[in-house]
C-alpha cells in the first residue's frame, strides 16, 4: 500500500521553557527526495528534525506550537500513537550507538519489538537490511560478533540498517558523518543518495559541501528562523538572501 511520506511543517514555533528555539517555520519537504538542513551551531537544526519524530516532547518544560504532517495525518494529534510514529520516521545520531549486543541483534531488535517471531523472515530481513546499508558484504561471516568490534563507519551504516529494518517511511538523519574519517563519509554519503529511493530523507549537516552532494534541496537556519528554502543549486549558487550568501561564503558561522 502506497503511503505518502512528505512532511508539511505549518507555522512552528518551538519553546525551552521560556526561550524560544524556533520561530514561525513553514516549509514542505518532499517525499523521496533529500532535504538538507544547514545553519551556524545553536540555530535550531538539530531541535527542528528532532520535532519531526516527536524527540523533543522528552524534554520538560518543552512547548511546541504549530502543526506537523507526515502525509495528510498530524503527527501531534492527541490520538495518535508516538511509538508507531518513531517506527515511521527513523533517526540515526551524529555519533554510532549500537546497541553492545551482536550484529545481528542489533537489527532484529526492533522486529521483535514490534512482535515478529518468525525466524526465516528476521534472518531474511537483516539479510535484506544490511545489504541496503551497504554493509552486508563486511559482516555477512560476522553476524554473531559484537556490534561494538566494528569501525565507527561501520557501526554508522550498521544504526542505518536497523532504523531500515522496521521499514520506516522517512529517515532524518543529525549530522551522520561528525565523528567519521572521510572514507567513511564517503560511503554514508553515497548511501544517501542511493536511500532516497525508498525512503524521504532530511539531513542535518553543519558540512556545507555535504549539503552541496547529498541534497535536493536544502533550508538555511539561523536564530531558530528559516531564512531560506529552495532547491540546492539554487541556495549554493545564487541564494535570494544576503545573509545565505554570508554563510555560504564563508563570512560567519
Amino acid at each position: 500500500m502506497y503511503r505518502n511520506s512528505s512532511i508539511v511543517v505549518k507555522d512552528i514555533n518551538f519553546f525551552y521553557g521560556s526561550t524560544q528555539a524556533l520561530k514561525n517555520i513553514s516549509m514542505s519537504i518532499a517525499e523521496n527526495k533529500v532535504t538538507a538542513i544547514i545553519g551556524p551551531s545553536g540555530c535550531g537544526k538539530s531541535t527542528f528534525i528532532r520535532l519531526i519524530n516527536r524527540m523533543n516532547e522528552l524534554i520538560p518544560k518543552a512547548r511546541l506550537e504549530g502543526k506537523i504532517l507526515l502525509g495528510d495525518k498530524d503527527i501531534y494529534d492527541k490520538n495518535i500513537d508516538v511509538v508507531d510514529i518513531r517506527r515511521q520516521i527513523g533517526m540515526v545520531f551524529q555519533k554510532p550507538n549500537p546497541f553492545p549486543k551482536s550484529i545481528f541483534e542489533n537489527i532484529s531488535y526492533g522486529l521483535k519489538v514490534n512482535g515478529i517471531k518468525d525466524k526465516d523472515y528476521i534472518a531474511s530481513k537483516v539479510e535484506e537490511s544490511l545489504k541496503k546499508a551497504a554493509l552486508w558484504n563486511e559482516v555477512k561471516d560476522r553476524l554473531n560478533e559484537s556490534a561494538l568490534s566494528l569501525s565507527g563507519g561501520q557501526q554508522q551504516r550498521l544504526c542505518i540498517a536497523r532504523c531500515i529494518a522496521v521499514e520506516p517511511d522517512v529517515i532524518l538523519f543529525d549530522e551522520p558523518c561528525a565523528s567519521l574519517d572521510p572514507s567513511s563519509t564517503s560511503k554514508i554519503e553515497d548511501l544517501i543518495i542511493e536511500l532516497k529511493r525508498n525512503y524521504t530523507i532530511v539531513i542535518v549537516t553543519h558540512n556545507m559541501q555535504q549539503a552541496a552532494r547529498v541534497s535536493d534541496f536544502t533550508a538555511f537556519f539561523y536564530l531558530g528562523e528559516l531564512v531560506e528554502y529552495d532547491l540546492t543549486n539554487i541556495i549554493f549558487t545564487r541564494p535570494a538572501n544576503k545573509t545565505t550568501e554570508d554563510y555560504i561564503t564563508g563570512r560567519f558561522g
